[in-house]
């Protein structure tokens, strides 16, 4: 294969394709229609300095050289991060599975059953295991978990003290990413040793760590009695492994639990991604931050599952919201929660037994010969002091090729894990210089930390042990969705666009799989080489300076991208500026990351074209000029238009002393031919799972990076490990964020090179011109820029249609799955409207599909306007239409069975059929349930 033919598998339409479609826009080529309507201000004319594109294999073999220059070495380093076998089944069935990794966030419940229960079983492996009422599902990891449970004590806490205590035996990322997080909210982070000093008197909220990170498990209760006497929230950082066999925080009066599922299944992958989590007392649960499934029911009464209390969602609450999470671990998230499915209760038991008999034996063997190790409760990990040699102990252990940790120059921390073998042990207890050892080990837990409860009692952590019986268990949840693998996702905003088996096949590889975030530099050379060159591509393809790519979701590049503000403000001596504009149609994350970077938010208003406001931003800049940080916009605009003003705009801001942050949702419509760093904008987040192909897996894993221009760049994201030295934020817990995926935007820029990226972007904008184009005059195109043109995606204005007839948006979206479509995102920017994206890599036939879908509904409209059709009883109104429902003996519908199952141009073979009608999601928030339910529940 040649180079040039990996961009034309990725991008749909061939050229005869473009060409009809180009027609129907009215242009003669994709550059003629990018000059229309991309403003001249900003537009690029030059040639993105990127290699030239590499075919597959090439791409492959480059990959393998630097996946080559890793070290693969034993890792007994522990601090949250633990070598793991992930169950083939799980492996080849989910992670490599594209059924389970192209489907999107489950905001259509109806077409996401499979992956909802999935994270059902995973909420309620954490509620069980913790002992605590309700966990969502999903966090990005361990630190921002545990940052996210601080700002909820606080929230909580009846104590007026903005004073959070934090155990010294915390994870020391964990410690970085909760202080970087605390200062601009004006929390005051006091890390204490809890062993030899006194609580405060006063403090809001109490973060512990169970087992702590030097291996010591304590009993907890006194600090927690004491935490709550003084009207303070008290947070566990647990270890779900060690919960099988330690006593759960939830049974000594713990409020909040945090952590990471890592363990369980999903390899270190250099630092991520992994599936965090959070769960809390009965409550908080409406204070719980990012999403929770929930068990509601459809219109016949049955049992289904949706995502639950979505008020507290950021684009409702905006900058009244207290996290900006909005990417979750989906896929990781899922893979956790079927290892405990494939294990049980049983299997997971004897992991944690043989982890606890491994670090035992280790310790008595230390001990034997003469090494002294803290005499402490321990599960998994032991720290040995040998004064003075600590550094020549690990070195000598890495010439063994087993990784240990280094606290300081008398002590070693060695943690055991589910991989750990004798072999191992034999080698450690070599680099210590200590015979081997073959006598008995004490392996019991002092009675008052032994776990005496049971859990995952659900019948579906004991049922699907056998790999049969797991294999048919994932293929039914995964033919319950909707996701690429079926057919187009046209949602405005996101960019679900193809995610190529070549990008994703990398990752499995033990040279990316395997590596602890913490591991030598020695032994990871060829992760950082292969970032270096990800990071300057990016800075190429934007125009900026220099690029971190630890921020392990776009809200958190966003985090990241208005510290560095806030941070060069203050270098300056303007740390009073603390004001961020924000356009009325931004995304919900911007206004809730700039309360989180201590900002205050004040809006910017559209105008009737849907384009920020000039007018009312020289208003706003005049009465905020002394105290103005930034503003953050969306580009092309959130409302899928190249703005003319935004050269203008910047250049406004910039003369009142502000930075200027372009999100970078919409990157997708300007790769090769716009560059933000050179239109004016000072920084802009980057989605890596958007433009740059890594796959959404049911709504995370997600990157997104943080691009800036030089005099920014001393202000990015730091290394955790290293935080308080550098003092650079930690917005995540490892310096490279989800660096386990990144092989995937590395192969797709290596692949595409600069002629693949420019024509992607051109076919993009062209795609969503053509579906307005088609869709024009049965549903009117709300916004549109230069010469009535859309940026890559178009918004379609229902509300006139609603006004007229009663169908809504919803109906309209339902309606799709009878027609095999996904549906584009409802009511964003605008109430009542239905936004499309296409994106480059459907092929003209797919976009024909959706527009005479669409074509169709509207005559189908017609029916119900003209009252052929009644109001409440349509095909619109009863859609989506189950396999159930249009095979009941009784029909009592107005409309055949026929255009109920197999509307317009749908082929009844290979027909997808939703395994719920439509889901009544007040009732599941008013009836609260977010762990799995019996199966009598599903019983007709």
């Amino acid at each position: 294969m040649t180079a040039e033919q990996f961009a034309d598998r990725h991008i749909g339409p061939d050229r005869d394709d473009e060409r009809r479609m180009l027609q129907a826009v009215g242009y003669d080529s994709i550059d003629e229609l990018m000059d229309a309507a991309i403003p001249e201000v900003i537009r690029w004319h030059g040639t993105l300095d990127l290699p030239e594109p590499a075919g597959e294999r090439e791409a492959l073999a480059e990959l393998r050289a630097l996946a080559g220059a890793n070290t693969v070495a034993v890792s007994m380093i522990g601090l949250g991060y633990h070598g793991t076998h992930t169950p083939a089944v799980i492996r080849r069935n989910v992670l490599e599975n594209p059924a389970w990794y192209t489907a999107y966030t489950p905001y259509q419940p109806e077409i996401s059953q499979g992956r909802l229960e999935a994270l059902l079983n995973f909420q309620t492996m954490v509620t069980d295991l913790t002992g605590l009422a309700t966990a969502n599902a999903s966090m990005l990891d361990e630190g921002t978990a545990a940052a996210e449970a601080m700002t909820l004590a606080r929230r909580a806490s009846r104590s007026k003290s903005p004073v959070y205590v934090v155990d010294a035996d915390t994870l020391p990322q964990t410690i970085a990413v909760i202080g970087s997080r605390a200062e601009p909210l004006g929390i005051e982070v006091r890390v204490l040793d809890l062993d030899v000093e006194e609580l405060p008197a006063e403090f809001f909220g109490l973060h512990l760590q169970y087992p702590g990170a030097s291996g010591a498990v304590r009993e907890h209760r006194g600090l927690v009695q004491a935490a709550h006497a003084v009207g303070a929230l008290v947070t566990v950082a647990a270890d779900l492994l060690a919960l099988t066999l330690l006593r759960p925080p939830g049974e000594i009066g713990v409020d909040i639990a945090a952590g990471t599922t890592q363990r369980f299944g999903v390899p270190m992958g250099f630092g991520g991604p992994h599936a965090g989590y959070l769960a809390v007392r009965s409550g908080l649960e409406r204070m719980l931050p990012g999403r929770l499934v929930g068990v509601s029911r459809d219109a016949d009464g049955n049992p289904a599952y949706r995502l639950a209390l979505q008020t507290r969602e950021q684009h409702i609450r905006r900058e009244k919201a207290t996290s900006n999470i909005c990417t979750a671990q989906v896929l990781l998230a899922v893979m956790a929660g079927m290892y405990a499915v494939y294990h049980g209760p049983d299997g997971l038991r004897a992991i944690a037994r043989r982890t606890r008999e491994m670090a035992a034996r280790l310790a008595a063997g230390l001990r034997a010969g003469g090494v002294s190790v803290a005499d402490v409760a321990f599960f998994d990990t032991v720290t040995a002091t040998v004064p003075g040699r600590a550094a020549e102990v690990v070195a000598a252990a890495a010439q063994r090729n087993v990784n240990l940790r280094l606290v300081d120059a008398d002590r070693v921390g060695i943690s055991c894990d589910e991989t750990t073998t004798v072999a191992h042990l034999q080698a450690v207890w070599a680099a210590f210089g200590v015979p081997v050892f073959d006598g008995d080990a004490d392996v019991a837990l002092p009675a008052a930390l032994r776990r005496e409860s049971d859990f995952l009692t659900h019948p579906v952590f004991r049922s699907h042990h056998s790999e049969t019986a797991m294999l048919r268990y994932l293929r039914r949840l995964a033919d319950f969705d909707y996701a690429l693998d079926r057919g187009m996702i046209p949602l405005g905003s996101c960019t679900m666009k193809l995610n190529a088996t070549t990008e994703m096949e990398p990752v499995t590889w033990p040279e990316f799989a395997h590596i602890h975030p913490f591991a030598p530099e020695s032994q990871t050379a060829g992760y950082r080489e292969m970032i270096a060159q990800l990071e300057a591509w990016l800075a190429e393809v934007t125009g900026y300076d220099a690029v971190s790519v630890q921020p392990n979701a776009g809200s958190q590049g966003e985090l990241a991208g208005l510290l560095a503000i806030r941070a060069y403000h203050a270098s300056r001596g303007a740390g009073h500026r603390d004001v961020c504009l924000i356009p009325s149609s931004a995304h919900g994350t911007n206004a809730a990351s700039a309360v989180m970077a201590g900002m205050r938010v004040v809006v910017v208003g559209c105008d009737a074209d849907g384009n920020v406001d000039l007018v009312d931003l020289d208003a706003k800049i005049d009465k905020h000029r002394d105290d103005l940080a930034a503003i953050m916009v969306t580009y092309p605009s959130t409302h899928g238009v190249y703005e003319t003003g935004i050269a203008s705009l910047c250049a406004k801001v910039h003369d009142a002393g502000g930075q200027v942050y372009v999100d970078g949702a919409n990157l997708n419509a300007l790769v090769g031919f716009a560059k933000p760093g050179r239109f004016g904008a000072d920084v802009s987040h980057l989605n890596l799972h958007k433009t740059f192909c890594i796959p959404h897996g049911g709504g995370g894993p997600g990157v997104g990076p943080v691009a800036v221009r030089a005099h920014l760049a001393p202000f990015l994201p730091g290394d955790p490990g290293a935080a308080h030295v550098d003092g650079r934020p930690a917005i995540s817990a490892a310096k490279y964020g989800s660096a386990g995926i990144l092989p995937i935007p590395w192969a797709y820029l290596r692949m595409m090179g600069a002629s693949g990226l420019t024509r992607a972007t051109g076919v993009a904008v062209l795609a969503a011109n053509y579906v307005a184009a088609r869709l024009r005059e049965h549903f009117p195109v709300l916004y549109a820029g230069n010469k009535g043109l859309v940026a890559h995606e178009c918004i379609l204005d229902l509300r006139p249609v609603t006004k007229a007839t009663g169908v809504s948006v919803d109906d309209v979206a339902k309606r799709l799955i009878d027609y095999g479509f996904h549906a584009p995102t409802m009511s964003f920017p605008v109430a009542g409207t239905l936004m499309v994206e296409p994106t480059e890599s459907e092929d003209l036939a797919e976009l024909d599909r959706f527009c005479d879908a669409m074509i169709a509904i509207r005559a189908e409209i017609d029916k119900v306007g003209s009252g052929e059709w009644p109001a409440g009883d349509n095909p619109l109104s009863n859609a989506p239409h189950t396999a159930a429902m249009v095979s009941a003996d009784e029909w009592p519908h107005p409309y055949p069975r026929s255009v109920g199952a197999y509307p317009a141009g749908v082929r009844p073979a290979g027909r997808y059929w939703p395994p719920v009608r439509r889901i009544d999601g007040a009732y599941g928030d008013r009836n609260l349930v977010c762990s799995c339910p019996s199966p009598e529940a599903f019983e007709d």
